[in-house]
């Protein structure tokens, strides 16, 4: 258990935080989507409701899909563009070694390394195509979401409800994608420039605190 632990206590901590925060959006955002309801003429959802309504799924999901685009243009951004200095970025003097064919003889290769073919194809961009999918997914769980609860509101009010082909322009939505799209640009824009000066002793995301500025890569 020791081992498993070490192991994996990057990935752990990171787990458990989002079970934790995930935790107090449903405590606040049920709370927060029973006083829309009531102040609109409508009557409280339990927990269990609010887990299916479009409220939940629009306000998980949108920030979903921000987080797994930005990751996944980073990763595919970083293939060819670089940024001197920065720990973000490959070195512009020195061959990468994540550029180097890969060796299907290689002691403890993957094993869509030793398969070869259309498998080792897909498998040098798996990363990059898990992330746009799941971005993919939550943008269309998101849109979904945001229908939903869109509807919801405006059958209190006895407004006629939008069809998915209307909505799909609405400003509202876009203003839910754009507004966390924004952010997660900004927080990339920021390591990638920051890392250039400033230094974190022992992080992976640093270069060594005695490195020059203009030295590239960790």
């Amino acid at each position: 258990m020791k081992k498993f632990l070490r192991n994996n206590s990057l990935s752990i901590t990171f787990f458990i935080l989002f079970v934790a925060a995930l935790a107090a959006q449903v405590i606040f955002g049920l709370k927060e989507y029973n006083k829309e309801l009531i102040e609109d003429g409508g009557a409280a959802v339990t927990i269990y409701q609010y887990f299916t309504s479009g409220h939940f799924v629009e306000s998980t999901f949108e920030n979903w899909e921000s987080e797994f685009l930005q990751m996944a243009l980073f990763v595919l951004f970083t293939i060819f563009l670089k940024e001197r200095g920065s720990s973000e970025s490959k070195s512009f003097d020195e061959a990468e070694e994540v550029d180097r064919e890969p060796e299907p003889n290689r002691k403890d290769a993957p094993w869509p390394v030793r398969k070869g073919g259309f498998i080792l194809t897909l498998y040098r961009h798996s990363l990059t195509i898990a992330l746009f999918i799941l971005f993919a997914v939550s943008f269309v769980l998101h849109f979904y979401g945001s229908l939903d609860d869109e509807n919801v509101m405006k059958g209190l009010k006895g407004e006629p409800l939008e069809t998915a082909g209307e909505y799909i322009t609405d400003s509202r939505f876009w203003f839910e994608s754009f507004q966390n799209w924004q952010s997660e640009f900004l927080s990339v824009f920021a390591i990638i420039v920051l890392s250039i000066y400033l230094r974190q002793q022992g992080s992976s995301q640093s270069k060594p605190v005695d490195a020059p500025h203009y030295e590239t890569g960790e």
